[in-house]
């Protein structure tokens, strides 16, 4: 199922245990849950501890979890998108649009990091898949790289030996990542690697 959202709509994503109890029907559980979820202002972590402040006295008879996410729209200007000849000249094309977008967006301090984690994404993508290849960098709270493919397999990084030639490029990102991952697309998966961005001095 795909829903559109819009801009500031809260996900509330919850196990049994936060609306169901020995005393109250699961109802109960359900109207307590939207109520606390329906208090305007508050930040995400201000709502799960209301959350759990609304439950009942008594030890939930189940594990309580709760996640919380709100969505947020971004500006085109944010967003950065190219499509890739799924050949080796990709990794060039790829590294120089990268370059030129971060030089836009006055982040040059991360364009070797950068450069580095987009020709190992858009390599993997080339050997693993047949189809076409997308980059897109967005800059919001952090710096996100991503590359589509067509291949639905996740990567794994391998720890290679030192006389090993390959298997070094995710475990490179990783390392160079503040965070990194692989989700699951339409057709195909998207590998994203995230950078740090540096605080922007306030003057006084």
């Amino acid at each position: 199922m795909e829903l559109e959202l819009p801009e500031g709509t809260l996900l509330a994503l919850y196990t049994d245990g936060l609306v169901e109890s020995r005393d109250d029907d699961i109802d109960v559980g359900l109207d307590r849950l939207g109520v606390a979820l329906a208090r305007t202002g508050s930040s995400l972590e201000d709502l799960c501890s209301q959350v759990i402040e609304a439950l009942p006295s008594q030890a939930p008879a189940d594990d309580v979890t709760l996640l919380l996410a709100r969505t947020q729209g971004l500006e085109p200007a944010q967003v950065a998108s190219w499509e890739l000849p799924n050949e080796p000249a990709a990794v060039s094309i790829a590294r120089q649009a990268a370059v030129h977008q971060l030089s836009e967006w006055g982040l040059e301090y991360l364009v070797g990091t950068v450069e580095l984690i987009v020709s190992e994404l858009v390599t993997n993508a080339i050997r693993y898949s047949g189809g076409p290849i997308f980059l897109q960098l967005i800059q919001h709270q952090v710096l996100t790289c991503e590359v589509s493919d067509s291949n639905t397999s996740h990567p794994r990084p391998r720890h290679p030996h030192s006389i090993d030639e390959n298997g070094r490029g995710l475990f490179l990102v990783a390392q160079l990542s503040r965070r990194w991952g692989s989700r699951s697309a339409t057709n195909g998966k998207v590998v994203w690697a995230e950078q740090d961005l540096r605080s922007k001095a306030v003057a006084v």
